[in-house]
This record gives C-alpha cells, structure tokens and sequence, in this order.
C-alpha cells in the first residue's frame, strides 16, 4: 500500500476516534516524556551512524536533576569554544 492511501485510512481512523470520544489526546507529561525518548534514540543512531556505536547515552528517570550525556554531546559539540 502506498504512504498517500495509508495516511487516508488512518486519518479516517483518527477522526471517527474523536467523533466516537474514544481517541487518545496526549498530555504534557506524556509528550514531554515521549520528546525525550525520542531525541535520546535520534542521537543514539547517529552516534551509530558516525561509527561510535560503543557509547551509550546515559538517561535520566523523571523528575532527575541530573542533565544526560546526551545534551553534554551536544554541548560539546555546538559550544562556542570548539
């Protein structure tokens, strides 16, 4: 099946989900937790893709003050020093 047909149907899904009251609407929380997921795996593949597949990004659990290796890469590597 195509990616334009695939999206009609599941824009059809979507919408009678919310006519029908059933479908899921996100909360900050849960967006926020999914964002960060998100980024954490991005920079994992192309940490992979720029062949240090070794190094693992150390995640932080909810409500950590503890920032991640994952925004120390970025740092390091967009700081204004390097």
């Amino acid at each position: 099946m195509d990616r334009a047909k695939q999206r009609e149907i599941a824009s059809k899904g979507g919408k009678a989900a919310h006519q029908k009251g059933t479908a899921h609407e996100w909360t900050s929380e849960e967006a926020r937790d999914a964002g960060r997921k998100g980024g954490i795996a991005s920079h994992r593949r192309r940490r992979e893709q720029m062949g240090n597949p070794g190094a693992e990004d150390e995640t932080r659990s909810p409500g950590s003050s503890e920032p991640s290796r994952v925004m120390d890469d970025h740092e390091d590597r967009f700081s204004d020093e390097g």
